[in-house]
């Protein structure tokens, strides 16, 4: 997709949503009462500022939280914690190999073989532009970069860098390029290359592509995110199928004239759960054999930001959605997909420049990240949704 249309997308996407009430999503009558209890994140050795979280990961025993800290009139430096119990951490020993490494702000990570891969980026250059990197953890624990040609995540065809997925032989990162969806395969994160411009998985002469998530199931890989129809300014859902992450099926999704969009994919007890942009609401799809039912639609979407779904996580009972919804961030637990009540927060949560949040764990209890712009903190709660 080239600028101009990600830009006409997005003006698209704003006033579908912009100070709108949802007519049939769920609203909170009572609140999921959770009882948050903050870690204490250190500082690398040496060094103050400000800790900036991003996202989670649980790993062969232990937690893994990804991020960066700024240093006062300093640039940001890239930071990983760990943890083998979620009380106590510690900083992991980062060996940047470039200059936008040793500055990048690190925002995906997943977990295959009890070691960790990460994407990084830090905005940078004469188009002012993010300049992704990777990260793959050695044996003795240490994340180091990667490097690679410029043009293998940025260049002419930059769109975005989104999620780092692991499998059981392989990791897969899901992106965008201007030809239109896109994935870079690896067998050790130590080095990637990219497919791009592949048959069903890009842009064609029937519409423009965008992945936003990936998982492994059911002995393939599975990318989900939106379609936009030649000739339609509003994204239907989109899902493809792929044995080897290079030749690709899609599936267009039943969707409406509202903006939809699936924006992050779990596997959980056997089966598949997505969750994204509804139109006027968060939604959230099941895949019934090979047709995805939308289950259910939560929130009310409006404001100044763009919404998105930033966490789709497992919970005691059910699913666990965190996301953005134009005016602050929110938390919703469901049992089936179906019925969804919010979930109490132990901060406020506006949206806004560097502030995100984000949600992961288990059925026994949830990390949960926020960064407000000027803290980034962590908590764990025992979040149940059986209700």
């Amino acid at each position: 997709m080239r600028p101009g249309r990600v830009l006409a997308s997005f003006l698209a996407l704003i006033t579908l949503v912009s100070g709108c009430e949802s007519g049939d999503a769920q609203q909170p009558d009572t609140l999921i009462q959770t009882s948050w209890q903050e870690v204490s994140l250190p500082l690398p050795q040496g060094v103050t500022g400000r800790i900036m979280v991003r996202e989670s990961v649980q790993c062969a025993g232990r937690w893994y939280i990804v991020g960066a800290v700024l240093p006062p009139g300093e640039e940001t430096r890239p930071v990983v914690w760990s943890s083998p119990d979620g009380n106590q951490w510690q900083t992991v020993p980062m060996n940047p190999k470039t200059y936008y490494g040793e500055r990048s702000i690190l925002y995906s990570a997943g977990c295959k073989d009890g070691k960790i891969a990460v994407i990084g980026s830090k905005t940078g250059g004469a188009h002012g532009n993010p300049r992704v990197s990777t990260w793959y953890q050695g044996t003795d624990g240490s994340l180091t970069e990667v490097v690679s040609h410029f043009e293998l995540y940025n260049g002419p065809n930059y769109m975005n860098v989104a999620r780092m997925v692991p499998g059981p032989s392989s990791w897969l990162i899901v992106g965008n390029r201007t030809p239109g969806s896109a994935v870079w395969l690896s067998p050790d994160a130590t080095e990637f290359t990219i497919v791009e411009g592949a048959p069903e998985l890009a842009s064609d002469a029937r519409g423009e592509t965008w992945a936003a998530d990936g998982v492994y199931a059911n002995s393939g890989w599975l990318v989900v995110g939106g379609f936009l129809p030649k000739g339609r300014i509003d994204r239907d859902p989109m899902a493809w199928t792929s044995p080897d992450g290079k030749t690709w099926q899609r599936t267009v999704i039943a969707g409406t004239d509202g903006y939809e969009e699936l924006q992050r994919v779990l596997v959980r007890g056997g089966e598949i759960w997505s969750a994204g942009l509804d139109g006027k609401s968060f939604g959230a799809w099941r895949l019934n054999g090979a047709s995805w039912e939308k289950t259910g639609a939560f929130s009310s979407l409006g404001g100044s930001a763009a919404p998105s779904v930033k966490s789709l996580a497992p919970a005691a009972g059910g699913l666990l959605v965190a996301g953005a919804t134009g005016h602050d961030h929110e938390v919703w637990g469901s049992a089936d997909g179906r019925k969804w009540r919010k979930v109490q927060l132990p901060s406020a949560t506006p949206v806004g420049a560097e502030r995100t949040i984000s949600i992961n764990g288990s059925d026994q209890r949830s990390l949960l990240l926020i960064d407000d712009g000027e803290h980034g903190k962590a908590w764990f709660g025992a979040v149940s949704v059986t209700f």
